[in-house]
C-alpha cells in the first residue's frame, strides 16, 4: 500500500515536471522562431505577417500531430528563394494554391506509405540542394543589407556582387544599413561566447534586439519592415488561382515544394533523433503531419512549412520532453501577431537579411565536403554540381541535375565486371566474366576481348555474371561474329546470351 501510495504522489510531480520543462522550452523556440519567421516572409517576398502565419500553423496544428515529438516546423530558410520566385513569377495570389497542392501531394505520400523512401534519397544531392539554396540565399540578402535591389537571376546575383559594393560604398544609407547587418551578423557568430547568463537569449533575438535599438538611434535613414496587420495578409487562394494548376511552371514548382519541404523534414527528423533518448519519429506520420500543416498554410495564403532544425535543436536543447512544447510556442506566435503586430514595424529590413545572410553560410555543409572529398570523391562532385546547378540554372532543374547524377554514379560503381582470361597453352582461352556488366563498363571490356589473340579459339564463361544489359549482350555477340570470322574455332559461351 505504501508503495501505491508513493507512486500515485509521484506522478502528479512528473507530470508537472514535464509541463514546466515544456513550457520552458516553448518559450526559447518561441523566442527563436520570431526573428526567423520574420525574416523567411521579408526575404520570400510577402508580407511578414506571414512567416508568423506559418509558424502558428507548424505549432498549432503540425505539432499536434503526430510524427516526430520534439521536431518543429515553420517557414525555413531552404525554402525562401524558391518561394520568392514563385511570387514573382506567378504572383502572391497564387501562392495559396502552391502550398496548398504541396500539402495535399505529402497528405498522399504519407498515406501511400512514402515517407521512409526519403531517407533513400542521396545525402549529397540534399546537401548540395542545401548548399546552392544558401549560396542564392546570401547573395540575394546582401543587397538586402544594404538596401539595394538585387537582380533577378540567382547568377547574376552572385556576379553582381562586386558592383553591388561599389554602389554601396558611394551611398552614405546604403553603407549604413550595410554595417547594420554585418554588425547583427557578428552579434550571431560571437553571442556563443557570451557569459552564460546572456546565452539565455537566443542568439537570433539578440541580435534583432540590438539592431533594434540601433536602428531607433540611426532614425529614418535605415528602413524597417512595413507592417499590414495579421488579418488584412491572410490572402485565401480564389478559384481564378485553382486554374493555373494546369500550367507546366506550376506543376514543376510543386514538385520543387514538395521533394525539398518533404525531404528536409525528414532529414531534419532523422537529426533530431539522434539529439534526444524519446520515442523515434515515425515518417510517414511525419510526413502526413507536414502535409497537414501545408494544406492549412495554403488555404491561408501562406509560406509553406518544413521542420526546422534550428527551431528544432534550440526546443530539444531547452529540455523539451513532449510535443506540448511545440504546440505552446504557436500559443505565443498566435498571442505575438494578434496583441503586438506593431513590434514588427521596429525591426530593420537589413537586420533581418543578416539573420538570414548567416542561415545561408550555415546551409554550405563546408566540413562534409570536405570530408567527402577525402573519402567519397563521387558523392562531393555531386554535391557541388548539384549547388552549381541550382545556382546557375534554377532550383527544380538543379535538384533533377543532381538525382540524376547520383542514379549515375551509383549504377558506375555497381556495374563492376572483371574479364579473367585462361590460356593453358593448348586449350581454348576461357575468358571468365563475372559482376555487373552494363554500358557503362562496355568501353573497357570491349579492349580487353578485342586484345584476346585473332588465331586462338575462346570460350567466353558468362556463369560469373548476375547482370547483363543489352547493350553488353548485342557488343559481345557482335565481338564474336568479328572474332570468329578470322579464327580457327567459333567462339563458344559457356552459358547462353
Amino acid at each position: 500500500m505504501s508503495a501505491l501510495r508513493s507512486a500515485a504522489a509521484h506522478a502528479p510531480s512528473s507530470r508537472r515536471g514535464t509541463f514546466l520543462a515544456d513550457l520552458t522550452a516553448s518559450f526559447v523556440v518561441f523566442l527563436v522562431a520570431v526573428p526567423l519567421c520574420v525574416g523567411v516572409a521579408v526575404a520570400s517576398g510577402v508580407p511578414a505577417e506571414l512567416g508568423l502565419v506559418t509558424g502558428i500553423v507548424g505549432g498549432l496544428v503540425t505539432g499536434f500531430l503526430p510524427g516526430s515529438s520534439l521536431q518543429v516546423s515553420g517557414p525555413a530558410a531552404g525554402l525562401t528563394v524558391l518561394v520568392y520566385q514563385a511570387v514573382q513569377q506567378f504572383g502572391i495570389s497564387a501562392l495559396g494554391v502552391l502550398v496548398l497542392a504541396t500539402g495535399l501531394l505529402q497528405l498522399m505520400m504519407g498515406a501511400l506509405r512514402l515517407g521512409r523512401w526519403f531517407r533513400a534519397i542521396s545525402v549529397s544531392v540534399v546537401e548540395g540542394m542545401l548548399a546552392g539554396i544558401g549560396l542564392v540565399l546570401i547573395a540575394g540578402q546582401l543587397y538586402a543589407m544594404a538596401g539595394l535591389s538585387a537582380p533577378s537571376e540567382s547568377l547574376a546575383k552572385i556576379v553582381g556582387l562586386p558592383g553591388m559594393l561599389v554602389d554601396t560604398w558611394g551611398s552614405g544609407t546604403a553603407l549604413t544599413s550595410l554595417v547594420l547587418g554585418l554588425g547583427t551578423i557578428v552579434v550571431l557568430v560571437l553571442w556563443k561566447k557570451m557569459p552564460q547568463r546572456l546565452r539565455a537569449v537566443p542568439a537570433p533575438l539578440a541580435a534583432v534586439g540590438l539592431a533594434i535599438v540601433a536602428g531607433a538611434l540611426l532614425g529614418p535613414s535605415v528602413d524597417k519592415v512595413e507592417v499590414h496587420g495579421l488579418l488584412d495578409s491572410i490572402q485565401p487562394p480564389g478559384l481564378s488561382d485553382f486554374s493555373r494548376l494546369a500550367e507546366l511552371g506550376v506543376i514543376g514548382t510543386i514538385l520543387a515544394f514538395t521533394l525539398i519541404a518533404s525531404a528536409e523534414s525528414l532529414f531534419s527528423a532523422a537529426a533530431v533523433d539522434r539529439l534526444h533518448d524519446g520515442p523515434r519519429t515515425r515518417y510517414n506520420q511525419e510526413l502526413m503531419a507536414q502535409g497537414a500543416g501545408n494544406a492549412v498554410c495554403g488555404v491561408l495564403g501562406a509560406l509553406p512549412l518544413t521542420a526546422v532544425i534550428v527551431r528544432s535543436a534550440a526546443n530539444v536543447h531547452a529540455g523539451a520532453r513532449t510535443k506540448a512544447s511545440r504546440v505552446l510556442h504557436g500559443v505565443w506566435l498566435l498571442l505575438f501577431a494578434a496583441l503586438v503586430p506593431a513590434a514588427l514595424g521596429l525591426i530593420p529590413v537589413a537586420a533581418l537579411a543578416a539573420v538570414l545572410v548567416h542561415a545561408g553560410i550555415k546551409l554550405i555543409p563546408l566540413a562534409e565536403i570536405r570530408q567527402l572529398w577525402r573519402t567519397h570523391r563521387g558523392e562531393a562532385l555531386v554535391l557541388m554540381a548539384t549547388a552549381l546547378a541550382i545556382v546557375s540554372v534554377g532550383m527544380f532543374e538543379g535538384v533533377l541535375v543532381g538525382l540524376a547524377l547520383s542514379v549515375v554514379k551509383t549504377a558506375w560503381d555497381t556495374s563492376r565486371v572483371h574479364l579473367e582470361v585462361s590460356d593453358e597453352g593448348h586449350d581454348p582461352l576461357v575468358a571468365r566474366l563475372s559482376g555487373s556488366a552494363t554500358f557503362l563498363r562496355l568501353p573497357k571490356l570491349l579492349d580487353q576481348l578485342e586484345a584476346l589473340p585473332q588465331d586462338r579459339p575462346v570460350e567466353v564463361d558468362l556463369s560469373g555474371l548476375h547482370h547483363l544489359d543489352h547493350a553488353c549482350r548485342t557488343s559481345l555477340e557482335n565481338w564474336a561474329a568479328r572474332h570468329s570470322a578470322e579464327s580457327v574455332q567459333p567462339v563458344r559461351f559457356a552459358r547462353e546470351l
